[in-house]
């Protein structure tokens, strides 16, 4: 007999709560949410006002049994989960699917699990608030609508498969724009004057105003003109260039430089405020390299187990015992003059901030991170959090700024600057100092100049220009993007993570040097939803939605009312889409193809993006067009006529090497060399069309040398190898990364040794569940478990509802996991042609070859 059932969410958070309830209570997890709208239809009833027709996830049912069971047995029944909206929809709908009554329940809600925290939430219960429940699920009921009527427009007007939604949609508009603001961006050209001055303690002054009035140097030859009034002969320059190829010129240079003016200026820097959902996730990217979906996987398990306070909020806000524990802190490990005897308070910016949450801080401050014993990802993160909140009640910081200006002797008029700074009192700096997206802020170092007195000259060196050109703006990265979306008011804490892994599950975007770059098919989608639904494309709509959810929250909107007012306008331009003639495929008309005559043209295929010679007016009845792949690099929103013609010279013969053809191609992934069945990389910098047999024949020789074995691991051979992400080795069927810390083209058999070995450990915690037999296995992967099946990443979910509970995983079987890949991917066990066997590049099989081309 049970006397208290309290219900969480997750397993985790549950045991950790079990810990400070006595054996009264009974801590069980429902393991998410265990109801939703069918996977198999839209299950909303739309003209019976959007009724939603709700059911107990298969996967949930036996679940749900046990803990009818468990309910009926107990005296009294606590429902604790998340205390956000989405928490108090998931404890709503357990009383719905448990037969309990949701104006009577207990409902506990705590910020931290913690034992005062749970022992306050158990004195003083309250009842499910329904404001809160209908917010979420109108959200719930709203995105799927769109999902279901949108996508299907989608799949008849631009390609099969597509998918779109309310947020995703706009978020793909955001990178879009981006992208082609890059794209369109011309870079403005710009010199800077420098002259190194001061002998032992040498300073490097810019010129900044010459006559009182800006100096702009736009071209070289504007500062040939500068450099020959100073006397300089410019044939003289010593010419290099930066690592971004911009010139750089110097010239000896012995001029008198007089100091005019030294302004010596004082300021103070505040700390950022603690930690909310967007601010984490944008320093965690900054400063640790964590992606957004990472970070609130690790900060959820932190939070789980008592570390951290709840990880979804908008606040800023922190609780008076925390203000009194972080001056604790402070004054005990820096002294009373770091600290604030009234604590600083900051306010949310977010006009739209959901419930009075505290930002994410450590459940305790005098758990530093060194004492805390934490694994590596979570102690980082947790050092992080704990960082930015005791940071946040430490002194300002106090900064003295001097700036020098001089001129030369010979030119009074010119005015030279240099400055430099000195911090006074590093206050919270001691501790904690925030991260910057800025990209163009090369030179932020700091540096305390020489002390020289007014009047006083000094003799210059040399003098240089250094060649600048403007940036375009830069592409999206996880964190900014998250940044973004937060100031137009799209979307909330608990969405950002989800939204920005359902756009590169979509292939609507793919991940460049840790940035968000748009696919063609991105573009295509955005320019159709905007010519079809323009209105629900706009920020300004998505935000107003929000809006329109926090108003019911907060029990100021009816929230059937709110959907019928979305739904009537929304329905009537699907129906006009879908009325439409024609395919909308991006078509863009590049010109004439000069040997046929025909038109050639890009647009999106079914199978991507394509080049095409031939509209279909100009072929005979049963004639195709002829077609070329887009090459990396080269894209459907900007190829030229010129570059579609030159895709159409590949592939390319050129004679064979021992009895092997040689083809010269392009491919998805760049240009190759094909020798019998054999792909070579070209290099990227290297002209493909240059590529002739003798140039082919060292590509191959070299790749053989590459692909032969260069030493032993346990008794098996290891090679080397250079591929699109870097340097490998490869041993038995293990490719192993070798980071640039190494010498790779000197790398001891010790040192490779000690990095198969690292892998080899690494994949002994791959697999959660393997079938090796059945080419299935569930692993640990990046961004959490998956399924692998073959060649393909399937999801770990049951319909719309992904598995993330790693107690759940674990005893999945193999009906349940194929059950999961042939929802997603119908055909996946039907009988298929086996595939002809790829020939190896090390000895290819003799045949035939064709004679040599002349």
């Amino acid at each position: 007999m049970v006397k208290n059932l309290v219900i969480v969410e997750s397993p985790a958070k549950g045991k950790t709560i079990e810990k400070f309830l006595g054996s009264d209570y009974r801590v069980e997890a429902s393991f998410g949410h265990i109801r939703d709208l069918p996977a198999k239809n839209m299950g909303i009833d739309i003209a019976g006002g959007f009724v939603p027709a709700y059911e107990i996830s298969p996967e949930k049912k036996k679940r749900v049994t046990e803990l009818k069971k468990l309910a009926k047995e107990a005296d009294k029944i606590w429902i604790a989960t998340d205390e956000d909206r989405e928490g108090e929809a998931i404890g709503w709908h357990l009383c719905m699917a448990l037969g309990l009554d949701p104006t009577s329940v207990d409902r506990i809600v705590f910020h931290e699990i913690t034992k005062t925290a749970i022992e306050h939430a158990i004195e003083t219960p309250r009842k499910i608030y329904l404001d809160l429940v209908n917010a979420q699920q109108s959200r719930r009921i709203l995105d799927r609508i769109v999902g279901y009527e949108v996508s299907p427009v989608l799949w008849k007007k631009v390609r099969p498969g597509l998918s779109a939604g309310r947020v995703q949609s706009v978020a793909v508009k955001i990178l879009v724009e981006r992208e082609r603001e890059i794209r369109a961006f011309v870079p403005e050209e710009s010199w800077k004057i420098m002259a190194k001055i001061g002998g032992t303690t040498p300073m490097m002054i810019e010129l900044i105003k010459v006559g009182g009035k800006v100096a702009k140097m736009k071209t070289e030859a504007d500062i040939q003109g500068f450099f020959q009034s100073h006397g300089i002969d410019f044939s003289v320059a010593n010419t290099q260039k930066d690592k971004k190829g911009n010139l750089i010129f110097t010239f000896p240079q012995n001029e008198q430089f007089v100091l005019n003016e030294s302004e010596v200026k004082a300021r103070t820097r505040t700390p950022g405020a603690p930690f909310t959902t967007s601010t984490l996730q944008q320093e965690a990217s900054r400063k640790l390299g964590y992606g957004v979906k990472m970070t609130m996987d690790i900060a959820q398990r932190l939070y789980q187990n008592g570390h951290i306070t709840y990880m979804r909020t908008d606040s800023v806000n922190l609780s008076d015992l925390a203000i009194g524990a972080a001056r604790d802190f402070i004054e005990k490990e820096y002294g009373k003059e770091y600290s604030i005897p009234n604590g600083r308070k900051y306010k949310t910016k977010q006009a739209s901030a959901q419930e009075a949450h505290e930002a994410i801080r450590p459940t305790e401050i005098a758990k530093s991170p060194d004492r805390i014993g934490l694994d590596s990802m979570e102690a980082k993160l947790y050092r992080l959090i704990w960082e930015r909140t005791v940071a946040s009640q430490m002194q300002e910081a106090q900064i003295e700024t001097t700036t020098y200006h001089f001129s030369p002797v010979s030119a009074p008029s010119e005015d030279w600057i240099v400055k430099g700074e000195v911090i006074k009192f590093p206050g919270f700096m001691k501790l904690y100092i925030e991260g910057t997206d800025d990209e163009q802020d090369e030179e932020s170092e700091s540096k305390k100049l020489p002390v020289i007195k007014k009047w006083e000259q000094v003799k210059s060196e040399n003098f240089a220009g250094n060649q600048k050109f403007s940036l375009p703006p830069p592409r999206y990265t996880e964190a900014s993007l998250v940044k973004k979306l937060e100031s137009e008011g799209i979307g909330r804490p608990s969405t950002y993570a989800p939204t920005i892994q359902t756009i590169q599950d979509r292939g609507y975007v793919v991940i460049e040097a840790k940035k968000l770059a748009p696919t063609d098919i991105a573009f295509v989608v955005v320019d159709y939803l905007e010519q079809e639904f323009s209105g629900f494309m706009q920020y300004s709509f998505t935000a107003e939605v929000e809006s329109q959810f926090d108003q019911i929250a907060d029990g100021k909107l009816e929230w059937t009312k709110m959907l019928g007012e979305f739904y009537s306008p929304f329905h009537a331009s699907i129906e006009e889409a879908l009325g439409a003639e024609g395919r909308f495929s991006g078509e863009r008309i590049l010109g004439i193809d000069p040997a046929t005559g025909r038109t050639v043209l890009t647009r999106m295929s079914r199978f991507g993006p394509v080049i095409q010679i031939g509209a279909p007016s100009e072929l005979a009845e049963d004639e195709k067009p002829r077609y070329a792949n887009l090459s990396p690099g080269i894209y459907i929103e900007d190829v030229t006529l010129e570059q579609a013609l030159w895709l159409f010279s590949f592939p390319k013969d050129i004679g064979s090497y021992e009895d092997l053809t040689l083809i010269v191609g392009q491919g998805r992934f760049g240009p190759y060399v094909k020798w019998g069945e054999a792909f070579i990389s070209i290099p990227r910098t290297e002209d493909p069309q240059s590529v002739d047999h003798a140039r082919a024949v060292e590509l191959i020789e070299a790749k053989k040398v590459e692909d032969a074995p260069v030493g032993t691991y346990e008794g098996e051979w290891y090679t080397k190898g250079k591929g699109r992400f870097g340097p490998f080795l490869k041993w038995k069927s293990l490719y192993i990364n070798v980071p640039a810390r190494f010498d790779f083209d000197n790398l001891t058999e010790s040192e490779a040794s000690t990095l198969i070995a690292a892998k080899v450990d690494k994949e002994a915690n791959r697999y959660i569940h393997n079938w090796p037999e059945e080419k299935i296995s569930v692993e640990n992967g990046r961004y959490g478990p998956f399924i692998k099946f073959g060649k393909e990443n399937v999801y770990l979910k049951r319909g719309s509802k992904k598995i993330t509970e790693m107690e759940e995983i674990k005893v999945l079987t193999i009906d349940e996991v194929k059950d999961m890949i042939l929802e997603q991917i119908p055909d996946a066990f039907k009988e298929k042609k086996k595939p002809a066997k790829k020939a190896v590049v090390k000895k290819p099989a003799a045949k035939k070859a064709p004679a040599k081309k002349k």
